[in-house]
């Protein structure tokens, strides 16, 4: 409703995990920084942690347009509620293979052959995994032993698994202590702290086409942050229901009122 009154080219605050709208805070660049020395040094095991609305998929997504196509075929698995055969499948269909074995003992095997021929072509693969802390034991342990799939000189599968800070309890548990022994590299996303909040905030609305209206005051953006806890994709929501409580006023400034009025539709939605 707002977007032709403050002149944006498009909505500044959707949720939708847009790699082009990512603000890199410290905490963002540190966890693509790990993510691209993982699998540039052939590290085998990548784990990502951040709580919800943190940014992890959209981190990702920016992960991936940055790894160069003609080097590195990438699968990225956003359901894992699944199977080890399904994992399996769900894989390879995402590495574009189309002609899939049916046992589970056979999808392994092609699996292996799979990875052997690309990279024998000189190319490297990455599997990612999002939502990771939802995956059951059994598969789990399926992807522990793809990791084993190597020739002598490198492993044949780079994996990242990214999840909710549950995953780190996940991982934890005895019976998966030889998958953790495997983790090399691992990064925990941390929510926004006032100041890069601020700059989140700026950095959307320039994006999105923004000419400084509306502006926040300075208890507005307080206000943002301590109903948002840092978490982007609760900031999002709360300027987005902000921003159009000042447009209802004809107002170009985003009082603290507006972003009160926020923060209560939200509790009453979780209510």
């Amino acid at each position: 409703m707002y977007l032709s009154y403050y002149g944006f080219r498009e909505m500044p605050f959707n949720i939708t995990p847009d790699p082009r709208f990512l603000y890199l805070s410290p905490t963002h660049q540190e966890a693509l920084q790990h993510l691209k020395y993982g699998v540039r040094e052939k590290k085998g095991f990548i784990v990502l942690f951040g709580e919800v609305g943190c940014g992890k998929t959209t981190l990702c997504r920016r992960f991936l347009n940055e790894l160069d196509p003609t080097h590195y075929d990438t699968a990225l698995i956003l359901n894992p509620r699944v199977t080890e055969t399904q994992m399996l499948k769900a894989i390879l269909t995402e590495l574009g293979e189309t002609k899939l074995a049916r046992s589970q003992s056979d999808l392994v095997a092609q699996m292996n052959r799979v990875l052997l021929e690309r990279i024998g072509r000189g190319r490297d693969i990455v599997l990612i995994i999002d939502e990771a802390q939802n995956l059951s034991f059994d598969v789990l342990e399926q992807i522990r032993l793809l990791s084993n799939l190597e020739t002598d000189k490198q492993k044949l599968l780079q994996i990242v698994l990214m999840g909710q800070p549950e995953l780190k309890e996940v991982l934890a548990q005895e019976e998966l202590r030889q998958l953790r022994q495997r983790i090399l590299v691992h990064y925990e996303l941390h929510p926004l702290g006032k100041i890069d909040m601020e700059h989140y905030i700026q950095h959307r609305l320039s994006l999105a086409g923004g000419s400084g209206r509306p502006g926040f005051t300075k208890w507005a953006l307080r206000a943002i942050h301590s109903g948002s806890g840092g978490i982007p994709r609760v900031v999002n929501n709360l300027c987005d229901k902000a921003m159009l409580s000042a447009f209802i006023r004809e107002s170009d400034e985003v009082n603290y009122w507006d972003v009160r009025r926020a923060v209560r539709d939200m509790a009453n939605l979780t209510n």
